[in-house]
């Protein structure tokens, strides 16, 4: 049996079929997945210190995939009217509205009356100028190791030759093991059928050699695609950039393969830390441990298989083959 490089025992084979490799670099998730000669990883880059807000990727991607209106109220807290990623949300624009850090270290933000859908006032009183939007366009990152490929049971979740990762709907039965699986809580069920959805990066316009919608919508071109080994170059560059420029928040994230996902197909460039923009400071792929889960239960099922055995043996010595029979001729006294 041909094992993976850790040596815990799984049949690589069986993991190439997925195209995931549980943990660190992988260079060709696609290649792994079984696509012959495929064209390369590509991906998303997204700059957030020049996305202006505009949500114009969250209609370009509604447009296009034909995904359900999910409500247009604001959130109560900013200008969010999407809330986070879901089934009807693949492209999310999120508002973190920053204050001034109050005495005591803290950072105070107003805020509007929750389900009152109006917004907050412009500033804290006396913030002036002190006051800072940071606004991101959030989206699936198609991890190079993806938790929710390891766990569907359907193979509705597949990766393609471009190295991301898409749900077929019509063959998803709506288990959704994949939801918890995910460690950014991207995936999402929809109440109305049960089947799990998110981004899949404009499969259908790759394969016809188009941008995704988003990337394409971006007037700012905040959201960056393409190869994804240049995409990294070109942010290292941007990074410096800003630093030289005095902005020493910038860092970029889900850029590094040697992260706990193998690194992102879609990472950011983010100007304060990825808790303040709702994500994982330290995201690792869930099902990191399944290799040594299957090792364990195979050490129980051979105890159990050599207990039966051994039980199978004792009764054939002893003559006890079957049960225990009164002796003819005794009747009731």
């Amino acid at each position: 049996m041909t094992v993976d490089g850790t040596g815990n025992g799984r049949p690589l084979d069986a993991l190439r079929a997925a195209g995931n490799l549980f943990g660190g670099p992988e260079p060709d998730p696609a290649g792994d997945a079984g696509h012959p000669d495929p064209p390369g990883r590509v991906g998303f880059f997204t700059d957030t210190s020049v996305c202006i807000g505009c949500k114009a990727c969250e209609v370009a991607c509604k447009e296009w995939n034909a995904i359900p209106e999910d409500g247009l109220a604001l959130s109560g807290m900013s200008y969010d009217n999407t809330g986070a990623l879901g089934a009807s949300t693949w492209r999310h624009v999120a508002f973190i509205e920053q204050g001034p850090p109050a005495p005591d270290g803290r950072t105070e933000l107003p805020l509007a009356d929750t389900g009152s859908g109006g917004t907050p006032d412009a500033a804290p009183a006396g913030a002036g100028g002190d006051l800072r939007w940071l606004m991101s366009s959030d989206v699936c990152k198609h991890c190079t190791h993806a938790a929710c490929l390891d766990v569907c049971p359907t193979g509705s979740l597949f990766r393609t030759e471009f190295g991301t990762v898409v749900v077929q709907e019509d063959i998803c039965n709506g288990c959704g093991y994949c939801v918890p699986a995910c460690p950014y809580g991207v995936i999402e069920q929809r109440p109305s059928d049960g089947r799990a959805f998110k981004c899949t990066l404009c499969y259908d316009r790759l394969s016809a050699g188009q941008e995704p919608a988003c990337a394409k919508a971006c007037p700012t071109e905040s959201i960056q695609f393409g190869p994804l080994d240049e995409l990294r170059e070109r942010a290292a560059v941007r990074v410096d950039q800003l630093h030289r420029a005095g902005v020493e928040g910038a860092r970029l994230y889900g850029h590094d393969p040697e992260d706990g996902v193998g690194g992102d197909g879609a990472f950011f460039l983010l100007l304060d830390e990825p808790e303040v923009y709702g994500l994982p400071p330290d995201p690792v792929v869930t099902t990191r441990d399944l290799p040594a889960m299957w090792r364990h239960a195979s050490y129980a099922a051979l105890s159990l298989l050599g207990s039966f055995a051994l039980s199978f043996a004792l009764d054939a010595v002893t003559g006890k083959t079957g049960p225990t029979r009164r002796p003819a001729g005794r009747g009731r006294s």
